[in-house]
């Protein structure tokens, strides 16, 4: 009796936190509710690049990712479709052609040499990029737009200050000559990033080197002109500079930032032109029909699932609406927490998911019924009814949640929203029928008035009644 007052107090406990968690937590509306822009990049071979592969459309996706960064928009979708495509969704931009002015183009990559004497400016400009980068992230999750547009005012004021340290070599050393970039292992646990030019490339790169070896100031690389690595030059390249078309940017990167340092200057170095494919534009109107639609469609199956179980199973039908209404609270509450984008297909996998928390109640009663009806006591019975319903439960489970990792993994966009929302609602179904229907149930049979075997099994017979009071 102690562990299920115990348990109990631990769901009353989550209750008050998910409640708070959903009261100060918004969730992020996908682009098919709060309504905004939706692009399609056609990435073009050229005569130099004839054929456009997985990695330059990695490369490309790259400098599509940092230009939208630079746009302010909170929860972007940014996906490759097909060989030679990337899908972009911007949900709450409804200004599609300044998207399209930022996106479309060739990136622009370029090396510059830091001017003497700014070596301390160029530390503080870098300690306040990183500052508002990071305050930047928080302001997407609040979907404050107005915060959002003054820190990136103030990000792109910090970036073209960031700029006006370097400047650019006669003639300049751009991206046209950069033949490959990617991150190579250490000896030891660090990465490193490799980058390799053409003879024409290598010349100046070398020329580069040899005026900034030893000085102490950087070499400036910059992808649509903003600073994405400052390496400096040692100084045993002071005669000849760094020769021979190669060169390593070392400093302990981890294995993930270098690769991504590599797929920018990768992305900057493609010739390779984009143009806008299709453009499309979802009103905020639209979106908030269908939020409507869908809280209306929501609340009315839902009532009546509540309705079904009380008239079917009585007394366990009521406690299967008390854990209905906590496994809601707690699902959404995870939503928030989680920063879930919610779409129409993923308000629909939450509404499916409801569909198996009931599914999984459903099963644990009718195995108590079952007990009851071959003549155990009613603690027996209900406890029999959970023991012998959990493998079913488990069962359902893990091929749901096989179905979901499937979608996930080879569906996109609206599909990973479906598979996302209904494996997070699975989980959490699984914890309310276990543990919360599972407590409410064994306090019920513990009052002496709701032991009554009609509140639980209404159509059991009297000879069955009559072993029950033994």
């Amino acid at each position: 009796m102690q562990r299920q007052r115990s348990l109990l107090a631990l769901i009353i406990v989550l209750v008050i936190a998910a409640i708070t968690v959903i009261a100060t937590i918004p969730v992020p509306l996908g682009l098919d509710l709060r309504g905004g822009s939706q692009l399609t990049i056609q990435v073009k071979p050229t005569e130099e690049i004839k054929e456009i592969t997985e990695r330059e459309l990695e490369a490309v996706k790259k400098v599509v990712e940092g230009r939208i960064n630079g746009l302010g928009v909170s929860e972007p979708v940014i996906q490759t479709v097909g060989t030679d495509k990337i899908l972009v969704q911007l949900p709450g931009v409804n200004d599609p052609e300044q998207a399209e002015r930022v996106l479309g183009g060739t990136a622009q990559l370029e090396f510059r040499t830091q001017k003497p004497d700014t070596d301390t400016q160029l530390l503080a400009f870098r300690v306040s990029e990183s500052e508002l980068k990071n305050k930047q992230e928080e302001l997407r999750k609040s979907q404050d737009q107005a915060a959002i547009e003054k820190n990136r005012a103030d990000l792109k004021k910090n970036n073209q200050a960031i700029a006006e340290l370097f400047e650019s070599t006669n003639p300049p050393l751009t991206g046209k000559y950069l033949k490959d970039a990617y991150g190579e292992p250490t000896q030891g646990t660090n990465w490193n990033v490799a980058i390799r030019f053409d003879t024409k490339g290598g010349e100046l790169f070398a020329d580069l080197t040899k005026k900034l070896a030893g000085t102490g100031r950087a070499i400036g690389i910059f992808l649509d002109n903003e600073l994405i690595s400052s390496p400096s030059v040692g100084v045993e390249f002071a005669a000849t500079g760094i020769t021979g078309g190669s060169a390593v940017i070392t400093g302990r990167f981890e294995a993930e930032e270098a690769n991504n340092l590599g797929v920018q200057l990768r992305g900057g170095a493609l010739p390779v032109p984009v143009e806008i494919a299709e453009r499309r534009t979802v009103g905020a109107t639209l979106g908030k029909d269908s939020i409507q639609s869908s809280i209306y469609a929501g609340i009315g199956g839902l009532i009546l699932v509540l309705v079904f179980m009380v008239v079917y199973y009585r007394l366990p039908g009521l406690i299967a609406d008390v854990s209905l209404v906590i496994y809601s609270l707690l699902t959404w509450a995870t939503f928030c927490l989680l920063g879930v984008t919610l779409t129409l297909p993923g308000i629909a996998g939450f509404i499916l998911s409801i569909g198996m928390a009931v599914d999984a109640n459903v099963l644990i009663f009718e195995r108590t019924r079952e007990e009851l009806r071959a003549g155990k006591s009613l603690y027996r019975s209900v406890e029999s009814g959970f023991y012998r319903a959990f493998s079913s439960i488990l069962d359902s489970n893990v091929t749901t949640w096989i179905a979901c990792a499937a979608l996930f993994w080879l569906g996109s966009g609206l599909v990973k929203g479906f598979a996302l929302t209904l494996a997070l609602g699975v989980g959490v179904s699984m914890f309310t029928a276990i543990t919360c229907s599972r407590t409410l149930m064994f306090l019920a049979v513990s009052i002496p008035s709701w032991r009554k075997t009609e509140l639980y099994c209404p159509n059991l017979t009297a000879a069955n009644k009559t072993e029950v009071a033994r």
